[in-house]
């Protein structure tokens, strides 16, 4: 399982729709909105501190 980098939902990498790719890795996102503000500007979700993050409850467009 992959982890949404904006919201920190779980993710299915084999039956995910929204994907980005960055600097040669690929990122799984849970829908389109994440996936937006994910490209958007990446380092804002890549920056943050490892560990002590609390997984989110899906965005109100849905999950994936």
């Amino acid at each position: 399982m992959a982890v949404d980098p904006v919201c920190k939902m779980e993710i299915d990498e084999k039956t995910c729709k929204y994907k980005s790719e960055y600097k040669g890795k690929t990122y799984y996102f849970c829908a389109p909105g994440c996936q937006v503000d994910f490209e958007e500007d990446p380092e804002k979700y890549l920056s943050e501190p490892a560990g002590g993050e609390e997984r989110k409850e899906p965005p109100p467009y849905g999950p994936c």
